[in-house]
């Protein structure tokens, strides 16, 4: 009987010293980019961008390629912590390019984009767009590169290098990354790192595009948290606003654009952290989040991972889309119903003009 508690008592000592050093291992390698980084784009056009003229925005989460229709994500109640395979990853990458050239934006701006991880089964997702989409200008902008994350144990979704990526047929001129506001305790190593990326494109007549790719926190509890975030993406806003260059931000805000997505939608009145209303009465001044007939065509953007996706059963919302500058005028703007086949997300679109 000694011999067998002291073996059981080895083993918990044993899982004690692993655990802990394996927590040593996240805080110790745990590391944030700098803020203000400055990016490199790849013109392959010189376009010059002019007004009055159309051109159409694109926002698509991309998901890292991982998520099928029939896939549910363990952050969400859901099974899986990883892409299926290698096959699945590529399949969804080409689907996602496809829909690209169907919907042809002038500026295409992706979140979740893999260069490297575990969880997209090392599919680089960022050179895929580029290669695929070779007609447009490509900029990369690094969210986060995580250290490996073994959780959940039977399947550890691992480590992840992942960003944000912008797409444009008019020259990218100069464009930075700023980071955002995240939690400072364990939660960190969950809702990952965030940032946003600012590209600068001429307009003719002296004045600037200011294309804004962002991806805000998800799965933080702090709402004081996304409050900052959207603060700090107001500010910058502003600030080339007041220049009179034109502004446009797209990306996944985390938040309920339309305000009442509950009840378009006709799902739970509960509110994921992910959820809560859009706060358009805190926009600067100048600005809009235009939603056009997004309640009445009741097409969603993002469905919960959960479970797999059943359409009229999945919880739905939506959480994607822009913001503009006053001097753009807005012609309209659309979901597209993929169904969800490539992603979690499907892309919303933008029809607009300079003034």
């Amino acid at each position: 009987m000694k011999k067998i508690i002291k073996i059981l008592l080895g083993i918990v000592v044993a899982l004690i010293v692993v655990f802990g050093g394996y927590l040593i291992y996240l805080f110790v390698s745990y590391d944030r980019l700098p803020d203000a980084i400055t990016l490199n784009p790849v013109n392959r056009q010189t376009q010059t961008l002019e007004t009055n003229k159309t051109y159409r925005a694109m926002s698509h989460n991309i998901g890292y390629g991982a998520y099928p229709p029939s896939y549910s994500f363990f952050m969400d109640g859901g099974d899986y912590s990883r892409a299926y395979d290698k096959k699945t990853v590529k399949e969804n990458m080409q689907g996602i390019v496809q829909t690209t050239k169907e919907l042809a934006p002038t500026f295409a701006f992706y979140q979740e984009v893999d260069q490297d991880g575990d969880r997209s089964q090392h599919v680089d997702q960022v050179a895929f767009l580029g290669e695929h989409l070779e007609d447009y200008n490509h900029l990369y902008g690094q969210n986060y590169d995580s250290d490996y994350l073994f959780y959940p144990f039977t399947d550890p979704i691992g480590k992840a290098k992942s960003g944000l990526v912008t797409l444009s047929q008019a020259e990218i001129t100069s464009s930075k990354r700023y980071s955002l506001p995240i939690e400072t305790n364990f939660n960190k190593f969950f809702d990952l790192d965030r940032a946003f990326t600012v590209s600068r494109m001429p307009v003719k007549g002296g004045h600037e595009f200011i294309a804004i790719n962002t991806h805000l926190s998800a799965f933080t509890k702090d709402r004081s948290i996304q409050a900052a975030q959207l603060e700090k993406i107001f500010n910058v806003m502003e600030n080339e606003y007041k220049k009179g260059n034109y502004v446009l931000v797209a990306g996944d805000y985390n938040h309920d654009v339309l305000g009442n997505s509950p009840e378009v939608f006709n799902t739970s009145k509960k509110r994921e952290t992910w959820t809560h209303p859009f706060p358009k009465d805190q926009l600067p001044a100048g600005f809009q989040l235009p939603t056009g007939n997004l309640a009445a065509e009741k097409i969603p953007s993002a469905r919960a991972l959960d479970k797999p996706y059943k359409e009229g059963k999945s919880y739905t919302t939506l959480i994607d889309g822009f913001l503009v500058s006053d001097n753009i005028a807005v012609n309209n703007v659309h979901v597209k119903d993929m169904q969800f086949k490539y992603s979690d997300h499907n892309p919303v679109y933008l029809d607009f003009s300079f003034k």
